[in-house]
């Protein structure tokens, strides 16, 4: 029983601490799953991008204020059913759900482009093949125009090569499979009992896609600390799910 409480403690010092020095009220465990972060009625705006592994690229938006939900799929190809090991001409992506009344898509479109080089012509460093390339999926023109835009703004900043980004429409988005969900978060164990190793918590939880930018140490230098010392401190208190930290 005390451990159990111990973890619910936790759990809800986290969402605190993610939610700080965002301006916003994200959230508790669950609470994204029924739109609590939206107007009622109101539905997250999606926005979908390919940059490299997805592995990496779902935490680098994960901290961010007015981020609801991350997820990784695959995107822009032809095969009717994409599978890790036979994704055919689709890509890795990732798909962030947001409240826009939070954050605008062009904050998101400056953490795409952030958060990996796209000049590179077949995937991402280490990371070769189709299935790596950059891409910017959109939903309509308002996302088109603004993607266009942005293309052009990182273009200007050195023309001596040329961005490789693909702007397209959407089309379907397709998510992968359980185990690549939350990839950061879940090579930290002792993080990963705190929410529970649950699948469908895993993929559309507020505080995973946090913590699995926290793990990824993405989040912002002040909130990284802030989670890290209110982890430590209650790991004094001799939880020993926390022992490990």
């Amino acid at each position: 029983m005390a451990a159990a409480a111990g973890i619910a403690a936790v759990v809800g010092v986290l969402v605190l601490l993610v939610a700080g020095g965002s301006g916003a009220r994200l959230p508790a465990r669950g609470a994204a799953d029924r739109g609590q972060a939206l107007p009622r009625g109101g539905a997250p705006a999606t926005a979908v991008f390919a940059l490299g592994s997805f592995w990496r690229s779902e935490a680098a938006f994960g901290c961010l204020p007015g981020v609801i939900r991350t997820s990784v799929g695959y995107a822009g190809g032809s095969k009717a059913n994409p599978e890790y090991r036979n994704l055919a001409d689709h890509a890795e992506c990732v798909k962030v759900e947001y409240d826009p009344r939070l954050i605008h898509y062009k904050q998101l479109l400056d953490v795409f482009w952030a958060s990996h080089d796209p000049r590179e012509v077949f995937g991402q460093g280490p990371d070769v093949g189709n299935q790596y390339r950059s891409v910017i999926f959109t939903n309509g023109t308002i996302e088109a125009r603004l993607a266009a835009l942005s293309k052009e703004k990182e273009q200007a900043k050195d023309r001596s090569s040329v961005i490789t980004t693909q702007i397209q429409p959407l089309g379907a988005f397709h998510p992968a499979e359980p185990e690549h969900q939350k990839f950061e978060l879940k090579r930290k164990p002792f993080l990963l009992q705190l929410i529970g190793n649950l699948p469908e918590e895993l993929l559309t939880s507020t505080l995973a896609a946090k913590l699995n930018a926290y793990a990824a140490e993405l989040c912002p230098a002040n909130t990284q600390k802030r989670i890290r010392s209110k982890i430590d401190e209650i790991a004094k208190k001799g939880w020993p799910i926390l022992r490990e930290i």
